[in-house]
């Protein structure tokens, strides 16, 4: 959103614009070539409308003539419109640990499926605690049995790595 906001605050508008010749775009999109600023600035006061500086890269720089108010509330209305349509993925955790008992592995489970038919992902993180660091092998079965009880509502997205004395997984829904 800040760098759409700093591009209109960059163009030049009217007064501010400091080149001797413009090339003139009309209000309707008609060229009308290359002329002095001072004149350019007349046909958009005549026409009761601005003069904004659209491409000052070039040689001689571009303008056109437009309501530039209209301009920024027609960008800022697009700006919502895409806002609008973006969706949100949040990432949902799942915490297990090697020695979990089936009826809690299932819960588990059935909570991670209700997470990713809501469309978000889940984070699968297993944690290692004391001498259960030396079974690791343990840590790879239990996520193994867990990616099986959801294969329905999602797949593995990053397989189960171990991360210091933590195993992570992510799972993304199936139909995204």
């Amino acid at each position: 959103m800040k760098w759409r906001w700093r591009i209109i605050k960059e163009l030049e508008i009217n007064e501010e614009i400091r080149d001797r010749e413009v090339r003139l775009i009309d209000a309707d999109g008609e060229q009308l070539g290359i002329v002095p600023t001072k004149k350019a600035m007349e046909i958009a006061a005549e026409k009761r409308l601005d003069l904004v500086k659209i491409a000052p890269q070039a040689k001689p720089p571009v303008c056109r003539i437009m309501d530039f108010g209209k301009y920024k509330y027609e960008l800022s209305k697009k700006e919502k419109e895409a806002k609008k349509k973006q969706k949100i993925v949040s990432v949902k955790e799942v915490r297990l640990s090697p020695n979990i008992e089936e009826h809690d592995l299932g819960v588990k489970a059935s909570n991670a499926v209700k997470f990713l038919s809501s469309g978000d992902k889940v984070k699968v993180t297993l944690r290692f605690r004391g001498r259960e660091a030396g079974y690791v092998d343990l840590g790879y079965a239990v996520m193994d049995k867990f990616t099986q009880l959801i294969s329905e509502a999602g797949i593995v997205e990053k397989k189960p790595i171990l991360e210091g004395k933590s195993m992570i997984m992510i799972l993304t829904p199936k139909n995204a």
